[in-house]
């Protein structure tokens, strides 16, 4: 565990950039850092591994404290990740990962053993081992990044915004590379953001700071959304943090109809005959057709596709039943054009609809039984800004954003 008790930072002009911040950070999860620009995340994020000297407090690494150990050792034990990946220009990929265990002694064979290895642990081809950073991506110079900080297998990784150069298509691949990654290994991951949304997907734990390098909450995602400390954390988690807490409950309640769902190479005859007359066209005007594996291909209508039309409407996205959020399925219906959410299983075939007014109910349901806190029912945070009491504990869901358990 990496406790960081009542440390400050101040600079020599009298700025204090970290204010008597206390943090315990568990071991095997990640903790998020969020705030807006001046309060203090990279510069607690640094005084971890001492590339900043800390002021005032303490900061202790399964109880002992860092300024004990020799400052080369203690940064060579902690992986350290940055924005543009940070690699050395002049060294090929392999070497680039190899970076660290060299420093440690390992003889090179046997680093550059552990250098292939990660590149397919973090979702590159061993391919590209000899080629140099520029002839890379963006993505996959911030994969380099990681599998860099993961070569020496150390027990704490440091990141400090480390997708946020990429576009959002990329981030995304990033983040859930990381928490299969996290999954997998189970490392203690300090985690720097400005995104709150990045922060509530990843985090584990998510500390809100605010300008001057003070704790304004530490909690579990799920209960920062469902009961913000003051109104500086609620206008930071923004007006939509009721739909962002949505990713917090399952959609496995929500339920699902067949009943629309025709294959592309159905006749009209059996529309006409089976499909049509179990249907209240009146609530249900639309067949969602799939090819003949069962994926889904798009909307018809079903009175028209009866008639042989054979045109159809995208149907947007699918949610992945048993796995995916009541977010992802309120998603999926509201981007579909008939309003209907396409439920698919883990190999892409439909296993049903859902209309909106279905989610909307299994939404209650859910809140029904896991009502909102109100900041009043919730504990009260210790002096020192830690998390807040079992209650809001009892009401989290135990969903990750990205869909898995947590």
């Amino acid at each position: 565990m990496i406790l960081i008790d009542a440390v400050t930072k101040r600079y020599p002009d009298g700025t204090t950039a970290v204010d008597r911040l206390t943090l315990e950070i568990p071991d095997g999860s990640i903790t998020v850092l969020v705030g807006p620009s001046g309060c203090g995340k990279t510069t607690t994020l640094r005084m971890i591994n001492r590339m900043i000297d800390l002021t005032e407090g303490r900061i202790t690494l399964d109880g002992a404290d860092i300024r004990d150990q020799p400052v080369n050792a203690l940064r060579r034990s902690m992986g350290y990740v940055i924005q543009n990946a940070g690699l050395f220009p002049h060294r090929t990929i392999a070497d680039n990962i190899a970076t660290v265990p060299r420093l440690l002694g390992w003889d090179r064979r046997q680093a550059k053993t552990r250098a292939l290895e990660l590149m397919e642990r973090v979702g590159l081809d061993p391919a590209l081992a000899k080629r140099y950073p520029y002839q890379l991506s963006g993505g996959q110079q911030q994969r380099v990044g990681v599998a860099r900080a993961l070569a020496a297998d150390p027990p704490v990784m440091l990141m400090d915004e480390p997708f946020s150069a990429v576009d959002p298509v990329v981030r995304k691949g990033l983040q859930d590379e990381l928490l299969r990654i996290q999954a997998e290994l189970g490392k203690t991951i300090v985690f720097v953001t400005h995104d709150i949304d990045e922060a509530i997907k990843l985090g584990d734990m998510v500390a809100v700071l605010r300008e001057g390098g003070k704790l304004a909450q530490y909690a579990p995602p799920s209960e920062l959304l469902t009961a913000p400390s003051d109104p500086f954390v609620e206008d930071f988690l923004g007006t939509d943090r009721g739909v962002r807490r949505l990713s917090f409950f399952t959609a496995a309640g929500v339920e699902l109809t067949s009943l629309p769902i025709v294959a592309v190479d159905s006749t009209a005859e059996q529309l006409t005959e089976r499909t049509l007359p179990a249907l209240d066209l009146g609530k249900t005007p639309y067949l969602l057709v799939t090819d003949t594996e069962g994926r889904p291909l798009g909307w018809a209508d079903a009175k028209l596709r009866a008639a042989g039309d054979t045109a159809l409407t995208p149907y947007g996205h699918s949610f992945t039943a048993g796995r995916d959020s009541l977010r992802a399925a309120l998603d999926s219906a509201v981007l579909s054009p008939t309003g209907w959410a396409v439920a698919v299983d883990e190999s892409g075939r439909a296993v049903g609809v859902a209309a909106q007014e279905t989610i909307a109910a299994a939404i209650r349901d859910a809140h029904a039984e896991r009502p909102v806190l109100l900041p009043s029912q919730v504990a009260e945070p210790d002096g020192d800004g830690g998390p807040a009491g079992t209650a809001a504990e009892d009401a989290a869901v135990p969903v990750r954003p990205d869909g898995a358990g947590a």
